[in-house]
């Protein structure tokens, strides 16, 4: 069974067993099992439903894997002829997470 979900801000389409790398949940631990209730559509073949706009009673459970960083970005600004320049990083906090199973 497949399913399309959204969390933390974007769209997945998966399936049981799939590891995801997403936007941090905030307040948890790897370990921690999350429950996303934004279905926006789930099934397969005949028995395939979309919401309007999320299906109702419908929910996806994942577990968290792990927490951690992504690659840094580099932020550089100039402005010519005036001597600015500025140099910051960015390195978003991620979370690792695996679908156990799809309710619909």
């Amino acid at each position: 069974m497949k399913a399309t979900i959204k969390t933390q801000g974007q769209q997945f389409t998966v399936s049981e067993g799939d590891i995801l790398i997403v936007n941090r949940y905030p307040n948890t631990e790897a370990g921690a099992t999350v429950e996303i209730k934004e279905v926006l559509a789930a099934g397969e073949g005949e028995s395939f439903k979309v919401g309007k706009p999320t299906l109702a009673g419908a929910s996806v459970s994942a577990k968290i894997l792990e927490h951690k960083r992504g690659e840094k970005v580099i932020v550089f600004k100039k402005k010519k002829r005036k001597g600015m320049e500025r140099k910051r990083g960015h390195r978003q906090e991620l979370s690792v997470i695996k679908i156990e199973s799809i309710k619909a």
